[in-house]
C-alpha cells in the first residue's frame, strides 16, 4: 500500500502524523511496531489511532482502512486507487 504524496495539506482534520500512521496500519503492523518505526512510545500510538478512530468515525482497524481507502489516502494494488502523482524524469 501506499500513502497520497501530497500529505502536506491535511484532510478530513487528519494530521501528516496521523496519516502516516493510518499507512502503517494498512501494512498490518501493530501500534508497538508502528511506534517502535517511527521511534515514538506506543502509547503516543495509541493516542493517534485513538484520535484518527474519533476524526474518521471508524470504530477499528478494517473500518479505518476501509475509509482510508475510499478517501484516497492509502492505494492498494491499483485498486480503488486515488491517483498519485507520476514522478518527473529529473526527479
Amino acid at each position: 500500500m501506499s500513502v497520497r504524496d501530497d500529505l502536506s495539506a491535511p484532510r478530513s482534520g487528519l494530521s501528516e502524523r496521523e496519516l502516516e500512521i493510518i499507512s502503517l496500519v494498512a501494512t498490518g503492523l501493530t501500534n508497538q511496531e508502528i511506534g517502535e518505526q517511527l521511534m515514538i512510545s506506543k502509547r503516543t500510538v495509541d493516542n493517534h489511532v485513538s484520535n484518527i478512530f474519533t476524526k474518521t468515525g471508524a470504530k477499528n482497524r478494517v473500518a479505518l482502512l476501509n475509509w482510508a481507502m475510499d478517501n484516497g489516502k492509502i492505494c492498494r494494488d491499483g485498486f480503488n486507487c486515488c491517483h498519485l502523482p507520476v514522478p518527473s524524469p529529473g526527479h
